[in-house]
């Protein structure tokens, strides 16, 4: 512990990020950076806990609390404070395959359960491990690693997403023969496509780590539909080992009155194509635009954020943002005591330029949508809402009941529906014939990952279903690592 009074000495800071204003006029990351001197003095804030709760990775009330993937906080914390950069990347790159994702778009469950946050802000962790990892990259430590020998055992791994990558990088690293399968033109899964740029860069961040992927001797096949135009018996055939890491993709859906019109939008149709735009450097109809148009987004959530700051980059004339929830309290209540990841209001970026353009935090709480209006050609022109309270049903669970005479109709000539996801999609899972859950994700006990097929393994969320980046990199390690045991019998991956 390099400075036993820095909690007492210095406070909570984050670096500057770029003004709302003068961001949504262009896609690049709105996050500046910090002097090295103020991230040594936020690392001396780190206490070095007797039990730290940072890097405990457990669920807690059904939510993360902890680094799922049990980043070596107080260590590399400590490093940071003494100056020694490398040090503190060789320590995060030991839990972390990937510390320039999760450091941009983690939601930091590990700040949640500091036990500085008991009573005050807590550690800047998310900010210092992004520094480490970016520091890393500037001055030529990330270099390839290829594995000293091959093994001549041959993995394929379905989807190059967050959990697919991490499965690779590790299967790589025991000497494996490893090949990642993407039915999109570009490998990243939801790191390319479903995250907007403004967040996490692609050129810069994303292929920057998949060219170093492949220096070190993974193979991406993209434009491959494993399942469709790659039969799925010859994966089985082809391969000693199959890893599914096809994520969450199935969208729920929103069925009401008017849905069948046009303009209205799932949120992942709307991302995608705008990034792919952009990388393509194509504008003309190749995406859903929203310019000059009143856009509503029915969802919250990281994915509801990411269609407003992309709307309002687009130049939506106006943008309400509509949450069935009720408006989280400013402080943890009672019920939701630390360690728990505190539930409390906050404006992410995309309401933060919301708020700049339009005057005010574009969500609609305790608000849901009842019917689509259309125009005379078959396009939505409103939204119907009404205000919900919830109640409980005679099962004792919690509904939402309509409120009469709160209905509202709000203008609209997009819609994009931003209500999570259901589970993976089904026609893969079929031809393997692995076995589902009773939410229809692959069945397979988390820390084993084996399926009922004996080569077939499955990690991420289309095995636990929707969840975080950071959860995904764990399920791909730890697929990766019972992969491993299956072909050699034993393993030394972590």
């Amino acid at each position: 512990m390099g400075k036993p009074t820095g909690f007492l000495e210095f406070t909570r800071e984050l670096p500057q990020d770029r003004s709302p204003l003068a961001r949504v006029a262009d896609y690049k990351e709105f996050h500046e950076h910090m002097p090295e001197a103020d991230l040594k003095k936020q690392g001396a804030r780190c206490m070095d806990c007797g039990i730290p709760f940072c890097h405990t990775g457990q669920l807690i009330s059904g939510m993360a609390s902890g680094c799922p993937i049990n980043n070596l906080i107080p260590e590399w914390n400590d490093l940071v404070y003494r100056g020694l950069w490398k040090e503190a990347l060789e320590r995060l790159h030991k839990t972390n395959n990937f510390p320039e994702f999760t450091g941009r778009v983690c939601p930091a469950p590990c700040e949640g359960s500091c036990v500085l946050g008991m009573n005050n802000p807590p550690v800047t962790i998310k900010n210092i491990e992004v520094s480490i990892i970016d520091r890393g990259w500037e001055n030529g430590w990330v270099v390839p690693e290829a594995p000293k020998k091959r093994t001549g055992k041959k993995v394929a791994v379905v989807g190059s997403g967050p959990a697919g990558l991490s499965a690779a990088a590790q299967l790589n690293k025991a000497g494996h023969l490893v090949t990642v399968f993407e039915r999109a033109d570009r490998p990243g899964g939801l790191l390319m496509y479903g995250i907007p740029n403004m967040k996490l860069d692609k050129k810069e961040v994303v292929l920057r780590r998949l060219e170093l992927l492949e220096k070190e001797g993974v193979k991406f096949v993209c434009n491959t539909d494993v399942g469709g135009n790659y039969p799925a018996e010859k994966l089985l055939a082809e391969f000693d080992a199959v890893i599914l890491a096809t994520g969450a993709t199935k969208p729920r859906d929103l069925p009401i009155e008017g849905r069948a019109h046009k303009g209205i939008h799932f949120a992942m149709e709307f991302l995608t194509a705008n990034t792919k735009a952009l990388l393509d450097s194509k504008k003309n109809g190749s995406f859903i635009d929203a310019a000059g148009k009143d856009v509503v987004v029915i969802g919250g959530g990281d994915t509801g954020t990411d269609c407003v700051g992309t709307s309002i980059r687009h130049g939506c004339k106006s943008l309400v943002q509509v949450e069935i929830l009720p408006k989280p309290p400013l402080e943890r209540a009672k019920d939701n005591p630390w360690p728990e990841w505190p539930k409390t209001y906050k404006m992410d970026y995309g309401q933060e330029e919301a708020a700049a353009k339009f005057g005010a935090d574009p969500r609609l709480y305790l608000t849901t949508a009842t019917k689509f209006e259309a125009d005379a050609s078959g396009h939505v022109k409103a939204v119907h809402t009404v205000q919900v309270e919830w109640t409980k049903n005679d099962k004792g669970q919690f509904i939402p009941k309509h409120i009469p005479g709160t209905e509202k109709v709000l203008p609209a000539q997009l819609v994009l529906l931003a209500m999570g996801f259901l589970g993976p999609e089904q026609p893969l899972l079929d031809a393997l014939k692995v076995e589902r859950d009773p939410r229809t994700n692959v069945k397979a006990d988390h820390g084993k990952y084996t399926t009922n097929h004996p080569k077939v393994f499955a990690c991420g969320d289309c095995r636990r279903g929707q969840s975080l980046v950071v959860w995904a990199f764990n399920e791909g390690r730890g697929a990766a690592r019972e992969c491993d045991r299956f072909l050699m019998g034993a393993t030394d991956l972590p």
